[in-house]
């Protein structure tokens, strides 16, 4: 489990950066500062709070074993077959009037789009980085639909969000609603002029889709996925654990405390949440967000390829502040009904 650990802490602290424009060298001696410290302070946490860690990791075993593996491994499986099929170039030319006036990318992106509202984080990245591998899109294609395709699925938001966090179901669909609503204006916000339309098509002679074929080697890969985001998601687990010993942190006030959480890890970031509208707005900036672990996720699902991630991060944090204030808009008239607190019910919109 250790090893595991470690292996994912180097993938995130080693991923070669982007670079640096003139000026950046303090950036990059504060980042070589942080990847000398973190093993450091990682190490010696594990070794001085073995039970800590161990029970930390067993809770983010259990998670994934219930939650992560059973949402995820479907989705992956099914984005794995889609791409191998007919039903990118079939969404290309019906969707194009759609999605290059709108976001300026051709119409197999909406196969990423879709997958990705619907299936959760990573799924949206996965997709797209299938597409770009198989050709369908261009790299200038796949680098903006990173930006707003990788999102998270209404599960989450009605099942951990809404009934768990807020008591309602309906502030979970709420939540998902302005999600996918930030999403398609990011992309939007975000859209450049790829010239797609002036591009001369290419064909390319491909052999006819095999679902025999094409089954196990979906099977297999999405499951060998689905393990890299557990990774990821029971060492994040682990160093939020430990974070939470220390003195200063452990003294925080709920929210900047459920902040801190939401920006390392989201699923931590929101079981943190108090049910009130400030914690209602700080949870569909959170969600959006994804916190450091989608985004090393998403890393993750694009190694094998040469995309960058740049646009990505962008996107989130524009996704994480148009939802934010959507969600404070939509808590500003809140209709009260007998019987409900301001505390305990969270009375406000999300008891209609």
């Amino acid at each position: 489990m250790a090893g595991s650990l470690f292996f994912a802490a180097r993938i995130i602290f080693t991923r070669r950066s982007y670079a640096l424009p003139k000026g950046g060298e303090a950036v990059a001696r504060l980042r070589g500062a942080a990847a000398l410290f973190f093993p450091v302070f990682f190490g010696a946490a594990l070794l001085f709070f073995p039970d800590v860690s161990a029970a930390a990791a067993r809770e983010g075993v259990t998670l994934c074993l219930q939650t992560v593996l059973p949402s995820l491994f479907p989705f992956f499986v099914l984005s794995s077959l889609l791409v191998q099929s007919d039903v990118p170039r079939l969404l290309s030319r019906a969707m194009a009037g759609v999605m290059y006036p709108l976001f300026g990318v051709s119409g197999a992106g909406a196969s990423a789009l879709i997958l990705g509202l619907l299936g959760g984080y990573p799924v949206g990245a996965r997709t797209v980085a299938e597409l770009y591998g198989r050709g369908e899109i261009a790299r200038e294609e796949a680098e903006h639909l990173l930006a707003f395709c990788n999102n998270s699925g209404p599960g989450f938001f009605l099942g951990v969000c809404g009934t768990a966090v807020f008591g309602s179901a309906r502030a979970g669909m709420y939540l998902y609603l302005i999600h996918v609503g930030a999403a398609l204006v990011t992309g939007v916000l975000l859209r450049r002029d790829l010239g797609l339309p002036r591009r001369k098509a290419v064909s390319r002679q491909r052999a006819p889709f095999d679902l025999a074929a094409a089954l196990p080697a979906a099977v297999q890969g999405s499951f060998a996925a689905v393990g890299s985001v557990s990774a990821f998601v029971i060492f994040f687990m682990v160093l939020l654990r430990l974070l939470s010993l220390v003195p200063a942190l452990a003294a925080l006030p709920p929210l900047p405390r459920a902040a801190l959480f939401g920006f390392v890890e989201m699923t931590n970031g929101v079981n943190a949440l108090p049910a009130t509208r400030t914690g209602f707005v700080l949870c569909a900036a959170i969600m959006n967000w994804g916190g450091l672990s989608v985004q090393a996720q998403t890393r993750a699902m694009l190694a094998g390829s040469t995309l960058s991630a740049r646009r990505c991060v962008i996107g989130k944090a524009v996704q994480a502040l148009a939802r934010g204030a959507a969600a404070f808009l939509k808590g500003l008239a809140p209709r009260r009904r007998r019987g409900y607190t301001e505390g305990a019910a969270f009375a406000a919109p999300f008891t209609l």
